[in-house]
């Protein structure tokens, strides 16, 4: 049983699968790598990674998800395909293609990195790969991944399917007709063919159906098998703003089909019935890709006998819909990539030797060698016919046919559309009684070349009758002919040909002699001097010129026939070699379309000119110029697609085994004679790739043929011919700026023998510096640079060290100021850089001694060197020239800048340290330098997944550490010098330290006590030290740097040092603890910055300016009021923000929401500086209007009235600035408990809400739950001195009731002894208590923390004020207001005098007068005092209330009023006798109200002069003290 279990697992073995793999190593070094095949790897990798990123979107970003979803079982689904190992290769390789541009895509989708592969797809290997190989394919693949993502945005189609296409010069259209659903009633021709609707033509060959009168395709062979590939397409035509998809119908049989007879009518007359036209843009352009749908294409048919078929195709692209009746044709389209030859190969099983192939009407944008064309396109335009003797117009029916010049006629060489076989004539369709018809009938002819030049087309006309008997009378009434061939041998022009129409007797007509030395055309009679002006008619010989008229255009495509004379003159050079050198001078005159279309042709023709005159070099100058023309034609962007076409003809038709010879000779001479043959020699070096490859291709050719014979001389004849390059570079001559053209054809220089190489790098070199120093020909420049190194990198050259050191002395620092000079927008920066870092890259330790040792004994050139090198390593570290996606480019690029830093690095410890020599600026460079390299965004693998993670430590290991060390290594060795660099490397060495790698940190934050020892041991402190760190410290840990550990690190590491120091203990200790304080503060600011609540946020941000405040950092304690007030300011907190902004300025920035109170305040200081300062009257008026309107606003407008929480944050589990504590939050406008309870919950979804409002226990408090308790609190009025006593608006004192508060009351019932059945209330108490803040509300935060809590003496105290001034308040408001009603001032006072309402005082004679509560707080005997004195003073002012109140009462009320007057006579007596008599010697009240109804009257009706008596009588007043109050308050 135990043997059983050992080999027994939880998972079923069908659904185990054990995979191959290798494993390498063992233990922690063990790596177990897949024998899959490498792009199953990738996937399975690619996978991994997106499946991360992918559920992180689901979120708030679901259609990125759902795109990324798509993409993932796309990739898995083709995975299993793969891994299957059934697919045939090329539907691997398809499949393979389609993985790679997904993979691509989706990282590109995803923000993920670039991944470049070699041609088969494969993930290049950057170790194996050259620096300018893999920034080549960096820049290919960027490029590719941009175009396919613009064009899924423009036309969302599939990126793998428009990467074949954008591959290929050429596509086709592939048709599959399924079938015709149209009520003929006969036999019918279906043709289908590409239109251009803007153009109104065709633009390819007709597909010919023939339809059978039953409903079926006539050949039941083609049944279900009716397909058409519409071939040739290009780029021009993906231009085309429309391309229609056109099908006519044409009916053969009878005149008209109403015709019932049908023994008697004539039969096989092709008559117009109608056309169908599908739009085909969308499918042209690639935007629809759906080869399984079906498409309806509705059929119009034509109006009427006279309808012209054209025209009806014109009408039907303008409707809007058509009326098909359900008549229509059934295709299905879809877009194929490449010529004919690559589409059978690529879809066999769409496209096969019986697919009708119908080509464009036109050339095709490449034309391969090979590909023999000879096809002339004739279109039937229209005609204009006489009806002669006949009563209507002619029924006329043209029939094309083809003749030789004697008369026979050509057999099957005519095609009126693709599917079909040849036939010897073509008939027109007939359109009834029409004079002047329109065909529009485009047919093929396609003759064999022999014969082109003895043919001619005959178009005869002849008038069909809808009876067969009459038909059969009728006989051909004219003619007219065209050759094909002209007098100069050219071929037929294209475009329209208006044909002369002849009459004469039908047989005449037959016989070619007697025609065809007439003028075919009209502008062929106007050449010989014939007139086409006069008669109607003119005899010329036997015939007779009709006044009829017939049109006809011709195009022709053919690779044989040329319309050029020049050209046939060069092609047909052997029928006359005496014009040989005009034929080959005007070759070059000659338009470029014809010439690349005859390119093979003329290839063969050039080279066979100069094979056969191999014993002269007669016309070797002229064929090499002939040549050079050529070649530069392909050159021409206008061509530059026909680059393949001439690579495949060197490749496998170039024959002409002796060219090299003759090649290198004439080469050789423009060369040694640049001086005289300037424009001929530059035209060769643009043509010199294509020149040497044939050279190339010439000599291998021989060496096949004769067994190397001769090679000792062709490679003498190489060295010659580049010595005469060594020399022409080192005239001072001017045209030495031919390095402009030699730039992008070098590598076939550096490609040679190493001898040979010797001589032209440094000659290549001298020019390369000579430009770039001048800043010229940058582009070419750095090409040929690139391709020197590219060839340098291979193991194939031979030894390369020497070759290295030659490009290092003579262009690095050349490349190098190149660099600095530049712009990051320059299109040329990134091949620069390149080039610089494969120099770097391929110098080894030998050239990097060599290269200081060429400065010499001149100190300053090295320092200059070093300072530029450093300086140019920085800004492109800091702003790199290459996108953040290209990681394998830009790790490469670290790898070689470490290595050259390093090596730079000894050249510092070794020339530049000594107390003589010692380069300040120099080191301070460098250790700029390394912290940049060291602190790059690239290098911080803790921010990338753990996959790319893996990765990059696999191959690079972790940078940041060796540079780090090496880092501490150069300060260490400083010595004396370290005091120059503090502070200013404080920054970069903490930037350093607080990079999270803790070996890097264990090593560098030891840095920090040596320069505290430095600045100490020169100045006895380290200020300087200090107060640097903690400016930098906030930027860093602001910025995202810095955590726990190093503040662990940090103080455990200083400390250590500090306390083994004997002048650093103290000091030393203060300033880590000073840190790590601020470190706190400053993470947990960091930390709740990203969180969502704000208020968390605010809070921070004053326990930072707190801090800053403590230690009087002024700058920093700035910075963090603007941060919080920006913080009020999203919150829309605008009274909170202008507070804040208050402790820093004296103006108001931010608008104080309805504060009007405070924004006086501030109107009056900027009025004084107005008025007193700056004379500004203008200003000082706005201010003065503004002031008025903020007065008028106080007394008129209501302003919410917010209310006050209290909050509690209990439990452990609160951050430590809000644990255990009490807060006081002002709430929003109008917002409930409820509302604020919801709010505050929402910040702390963990938390409970406490159900009660008594003070937690000390359990809950140290519990590690979030326990929230929340109540409403009454903010106590603090009315500010000047409106003590004073008769003032209840508008202008409500503001101070919610407003500049800081206490706060909360009063909750209590029950103290045992519950009295009789009397519920007996012991039922009141426990009021205050809560005190530090500040007052509002503020700069919208809560503050209590402070402390109010004793209830004071609380008292501070009850009975505001009692007496409420009791004051109502008294003077009556004196002012006789009309107000009196219920209000019933209420109070009764609520005061008449103790069965459990109003009054009486509670605080129990509670404080007693000798019990004197004996235990004597300290607040003084307070007692004080409130028995309140107590005395209240009786004054409530015997005026209830005098007040006697006035106004009612008669109904009189029995109230007479109780509450024996109640306050018995408080009064009772009071009087325990705390004395208090009394108002002057009524307060009463003059108020007297002066305030004098001056009001008085004021409208008096002298301005008697109005400032009034104001000094008051004056008087109030300064003999009869009333307490200032003037300016009255």
């Amino acid at each position: 049983l135990f043997d059983l279990f050992l080999f027994q697992g939880i998972f079923p073995a069908c659904y185990i699968h054990l995979k191959e793999a290798t494993v390498e190593g063992s233990g922690q070094k063990e790596t177990v790598i897949p024998t899959e095949l490498p792009l199953v790897q990738e996937v399975t990798t690619t996978l991994r990674e997106w499946a991360t990123i992918w559920r992180d979107l689901y979120g708030d970003k679901r259609e990125m998800f759902n795109c990324v979803r798509d993409m993932i079982y796309d990739l898995i689904e083709w995975r299993s395909q793969i891994l299957s190992g059934t697919l045939p290769q090329d539907e691997l390789s398809e499949l393979k293609q389609k993985v790679t541009s997904k993979i691509d895509y989706g990282n590109k989708y995803l923000d993920l990195d670039l991944v470049v592969r070699d041609k088969d797809g494969n993930i290049l290997d950057p170790e194996l790969t050259s620096t300018i190989s893999l920034f080549r394919a960096h820049e290919a693949a960027s490029k590719q991944i941009e175009d396919r993502i613009q064009e899924e945005k423009k036309q969302n189609i599939d990126l793998t399917r428009q990467a074949k296409f954008a591959s290929t010069p050429a596509f086709a259209l592939f048709v599959t007709l399924k079938n015709v659903v149209c009520k003929i009633g006969e036999d019918a021709e279906v043709l289908m063919s590409l239109y251009d609707p803007v153009e109104s033509k065709f633009i390819s060959e007709n597909y010919l159906v023939k339809w059978s009168s039953s409903g079926l395709v006539k050949d039941i062979d083609q049944l279900h098998n009716l397909r058409a590939v519409f071939t040739d397409l290009g780029s021009e035509d993906l231009k085309r703003e429309k391309i229609s998809f056109v099908c006519q119908i044409v009916r053969v049989g009878r005149m008209e089909l109403r015709d019932n007879n049908t023994k008697k009518l004539t039969s096989g007359l092709r008559r117009p019935f109608g056309v169908a036209v599908m739009d085909v843009t969308d499918i042209i352009t690639g935007k629809m890709d759906d080869e399984d749908k079906q498409h309806f294409i509705p059929f119009q048919p034509v109006a009427g006998e006279n309808d012209f078929l054209q025209t009806v195709i014109n009408k039907v692209i303008t409707a809007k819909e058509v009326n098909h009746k359900g008549q229509g044709l059934w295709v299905t389209l879809k877009l194929l990539p490449g010529d004919i030859h690559q589409i059978r190969k690529d879809f066999p099983h769409l496209v096969d030797r019986s697919t009708a192939v119908a080509r464009k009407m036109g050339f095709p944008e490449i034309i391969m060698p090979g590909d023999v064309r000879n096809d002339i396109y004739v279109t039937l335009v229209q005609g204009d016919f006489d009806k002669g003797s006949k009563t209507t117009p002619k029924n006329v029916e043209v029939t094309m046919s083809v003749y030789d010049e004697d008369g026979k006629k050509l057999e099957n060489v005519i095609f009126p559309g693709a599917g079909d076989e040849g036939i010897n004539e073509y008939k027109s369709v007939i359109y009834y009684q029409v004079k002047q018809p329109r065909w529009f009938e485009t047919i093929k002819v396609a003759i064999p070349i022999e014969d082109v030049n003895r043919s001619h087309l005959r178009f005869t006309f002849r008038h069909r009758s809808s009876q067969d008997s009459k038909d059969k009378s009728e006989k051909i009434f004219a003619l007219s002919f065209v050759k094909l061939m002209r007098y100069d041998g050219t071929t037929l022009r294209d475009g329209e040909h208006d044909l002369i129409v002849y009459k004469a007797e039908a047989k005449k007509l037959e016989d070619s002699s007697l025609y065809l030395n007439l003028p075919s055309t009209k502008l062929e009679m106007e050449e010989k001097g014939y007139s086409t002006t006069g008669k109607n008619t003119q005899n010329l010989g036997t015939c007779t010129i009709s006044k009829d008229s017939f049109q006809i255009s011709t195009l022709v495509c053919s690779t044989k026939l040329t319309q050029n004379v020049d050209l046939l003159g060069l092609l047909k050079w052997r029928s006359n070699t005496s014009l040989l050198q005009q034929n080959l001078c005007q070759l070059m005159k000659v338009e470029g379309g014809e010439v690349v279309k005859f390119l093979q042709d003329t290839l063969d023709a050039l080279f066979n000119i100069m094979m056969e005159n191999s014993d002269s070099d007669t016309f070797d100058t002229l064929v090499f110029d002939a040549l050079v023309f050529i070649i530069g034609l392909i050159a021409d962007r206008k061509f530059q697609h026909f680059n393949p076409v001439l690579e495949t003809y060197i490749r496998k038709h170039f024959s002409a085994t002796l060219a090299y010879t003759k090649l290198t000779k004439v080469l050789k001479n423009y060369v040694d004679n640049a001086d005289k043959l300037t424009e001929q020699l530059l035209k060769a070096m643009k043509a010199l790739e294509y020149i040497f490859k044939f050279i190339v291709r010439s000599r291998v050719l021989f060496n096949q043929l004769y067994e190397n014979k001769g090679e000792a001389d062709f490679m003498e004849s190489l060295r010659n011919l580049f010595t005469s390059f060594n020399d022409m570079m080192n005239s001072n001559s001017e045209y030495t700026a031919m390095v402009k053209v030699v730039s992008s054809r070098m590598c076939v220089f550096i490609g040679v023998p190493a001898d040979c190489r010797e001589i032209l790098l440094p000659l290549m070199t001298d020019q390369l510096k000579f430009h770039l120093e001048k800043r010229e020909e940058l582009k070419a420049c750095c090409q040929l640079l690139s391709d020197i190194l590219e060839v340098l990198y291979r193991k194939d050259v031979g030894p390369t060290q020497w070759h290295v050191q030659i490009i290092m002395e003579k262009l690095l620092r050349t490349v190098n100021r190149t660099i600095i000079s530049m712009g990051r927008d320059s299109p040329h920066i990134g091949s620069f850089v390149a080039s610089m870092t494969a120099v770097l890259r391929q110098m080894d330790d030998y050239h990097y001694a060599h290269l200081i040792s060429t400065f010499g004994k001149i100190r300053s050139d090295v320092v200059d060197f070093l300072m530029e090198t450093f300086i140019m390593f920085k800004d492109l570290i800091g702003k790199n020239v290459y996108p953040s996606d290209w990681i394998i480019m830009n790790m490469m690029q670290n790898k070689v800048f470490l290595r050259a830093i390093s090596q730079y690095a000894a050249v510092l410890n070794k020339k530049f340290l000594d107390q003589t020599n010692f380069e300040l600026q120099l080191w301070n460079n460098y250790f700029h330098l390394a912290v940049a390299f060291l602190t790059q965004e690239s290098l911080q693998l803790e921010n990338f997944s753990s996959d790319k993670r893996a990765k990059i430590f696999h191959r690079y290991q972790d940078m940041r550490r060796q540079i780090g060390f090496e880092i501490r290594d150069m300060w260490y060795n400083l010595g004396p010098h370290k005091i120059k660099f503090i502070p200013e490397m404080v920054g970069p060495i903490l930037e350093m330290t607080l990079v999270p790698e803790i070996e890097l940190r264990k090593a560098t934050i030891p840095i920090f006590f040596d320069m505290m020892q430095c600045e100490f041991h020169f100045t006895m402190h380290f200020q300087r030290f200090e107060n640097e760190i903690i400016t930098k410290l906030d930027h860093e840990v602001e910025g995202g740097r810095g955590d726990e550990q190093y503040k662990v690190l940090f103080q455990k590491i200083l400390l250590e040092h500090c306390r083994k120091h004997k002048y650093l203990a103290r000091t030393g200790e203060n300033f880590v603890t000073l840190v790590v304080r601020l470190l706190e503060r400053l993470l947990d600011y960091r930390t709740i910055m990203h969180d969502e609540n704000k208020e968390n946020r605010m809070s921070c941000t004053v326990n930072v300016l707190n801090f800053y405040k403590e230690i009087d950092r002024e700058e920093m304690y700035i910075r963090y009021l603007y941060k919080l007030c920006d913080l009020h300011k999203e919150c829309d907190n605008y009274t909170e923000a202008a507070y804040t902004l208050l402790l820093h300025a004296k103006l108001l920035k931010v608008p104080m929401h309805k504060m009007w109170e405070e924004a006086i305040i501030l109107g009056k200081e900027l009025a004084e500086q107005y008025e007193n300062e700056m004379f500004d009257f203008e200003q000082l008026s706005a201010s003065l209007r503004k002031q008025a309107q903020f007065y008028e606003n106080i007394v008129k407008v209501i302003r919410p009235r917010p209310d006050y929480f209290a909050v509690g944050y209990y439990g452990t589990g609160f951050p430590s600035f809000l644990r255990n504590k009490m807060f006081i939050y002002r709430g929003k406008e109008y917002e409930r408990r409820e509302d604020f309870e919801a709010r505050l919950l929402t910040q702390f979804p963990n938390a409970e809400k406490m159900k009660t409002t008594t003070p937690p226990s000390e359990d809950t408090k140290s519990s590690s739950g979030q326990y929230i308790q929340c109540f409403t609190v009454k903010p106590i009025l603090d009315l500010p001195a000047k409106f003590q006593n004073k008769s003032v608006s209840e508008q202008i004192l409500s503001f101070y009731t919610v407003n500049e508060v800081h206490k706060f009351q909360y009063s909750r019932p209590v029950r103290k002894g045992e519950k009295d059945p009789d009397n519920e209330f007996a012991n039922m108490w009141i426990e009021r208590t205050t809560y005190s803040t530090a500040y007052k509300l509002p503020g700069i935060l919208r809560w503050f923390e209590v402070k402390s809590e109010i004793s209830p003496l004071e609380n008292a105290i501070e009850t009975m004020q505001q009692t007496n001034e409420k009791i004051s308040s109502m008294v003077q408001r009556h004196l002012n207001d006789p009309n107000l009603p009196v219920n209000p001032l019933s209420m109070l006072l009764n609520g005061i005098v008449d103790p069965a309402v459990m109003g009054g005082f009486t509670n605080y004679e129990k509670a404080f007068f007693n000798d019990k509560y004197i004996q235990e707080h004597p300290e607040d005997l003084e307070k007692i005092e004080k409130l028995k004195d309140l107590i005395a003073w209240q009786i004054p002012h409530l015997a005026e209330g209830v005098r007040i109140h006697g006035e106004k009462v009612t008669e109904a009320l009189r029995p109230f009023h007479d109780r509450m007057e024996a109640c306050f006579k018995q408080l009064r007596e009772k009071v009087e006798k325990q705390y004395g008599v208090k009394s108002l010697d002057f009524c307060e009240m009463d003059f108020l109200k007297y002066f305030r109804t004098l001056f009001i009257i008085v004021a409208s009706l008096i002298h301005p002069l008697c109005k400032m008596l009034i104001l000094l009588f008051l004056w008087s007043a109030c300064s003999l003290n009869i009333y307490s109050c200032s003037y300016t308050e009255l």
